[in-house]
């Protein structure tokens, strides 16, 4: 039996955070800490009673809330810059969302160079699953910047920052049950990979636009290679700064020579593999 020593006055709640049972008033709760090691799913309480109780999140601080029947274990976290919090867990989670969609939540992440037609795929890809009645939302690199990400430059750790935050964004939206299209260069492998470590496996497909630097220089659309070129763009991916090819992507588009799929016929290959995987479909 693990002893409770309380550590912090009382307060008045109700046990609407619980998951499951039913919805009564609960007057007063205690909180206290748990010595290590962790508690076991079983804690004992004053008389002897099992209490219930609700893993959170890892702690370093647990804490318990205790009623007169039942006990919460609160899990206090440091995340980062961000200590002393708490996941708090909705009764609607990502199952009731997809089934109310009728559509699995994911991250098409596509990558390749600037020019290589990521955008383009995006849009098409965006148009095809709305005409199937599918709920996506893009997550345009240049879009980003525009707003959540327009205090980052294009050095290294400002383009690693960059593709955190649209990864976490995008594993939101996954979690929301939408389909997220994220359309970035993200030209480094240790990026894209802990991206994909945010979703649960199979969540996140990659999309390699395998299109030849050369191909994509030819187009440049923004004029960005011209002015790479000129020395007028500093560590511009593919001239002065590297692109990391993905080893291990789910799906690969290439352009070898002047044969070049047309974005909707990508969007098809790409919907293809979502109704495989069985991804438009709760």
């Amino acid at each position: 039996m693990i002893a409770l020593k309380a550590v912090r006055p009382t307060i008045s709640c109700s046990s609407s955070g619980f998951e499951s049972g039913p919805s009564v008033s609960l007057p007063k709760v205690g909180f206290v800490k748990m010595p290590s090691p962790a508690p076991s799913p079983s804690l004992g309480l004053n008389g002897g009673n099992n209490a219930r109780w609700s893993l959170v999140q890892a702690t370093e601080e647990p804490a318990v809330a205790i009623t007169n029947d039942c006990a919460a274990v609160y899990l206090m976290s440091t995340n980062g810059k961000a200590t002393n919090i708490v996941w708090h867990k909705s009764s609607v989670g990502k199952l009731h969302r997809q089934e109310l969609l009728q559509q699995k939540g994911c991250v098409i992440w596509i990558t390749g160079l600037s020019g290589s037609g990521k955008s383009t795929l995006a849009c098409a890809l965006c148009q095809a699953l709305y005409s199937r009645g599918k709920l996506t939302y893009i997550l345009d690199g240049d879009n980003v910047r525009h707003g959540l990400n327009r205090d980052l430059s294009f050095k290294a750790e400002d383009r690693a920052e960059n593709i955190r935050r649209i990864g976490e964004v995008a594993k939101l939206f996954a979690d929301a049950g939408f389909i997220c299209i994220a359309s970035v260069i993200s030209p480094y492998r240790r990026d894209r990979d802990a991206c994909r470590a945010l979703l649960p496996e199979g969540d996140f497909v990659e999309v390699f636009m395998n299109v030849p630097l050369q191909i994509c220089e030819a187009r440049d659309p923004k004029g960005l290679y011209k002015l790479a070129r000129a020395g007028k763009i500093k560590g511009f991916t593919g001239i002065d700064d590297p692109y990391e090819p993905p080893l291990n992507c789910e799906l690969e588009l290439p352009q070898k020579g002047k044969n070049c799929a047309s974005p909707c016929e990508m969007a098809e290959t790409v919907i293809s593999y979502l109704e495989e995987k069985d991804y438009l479909q709760a």
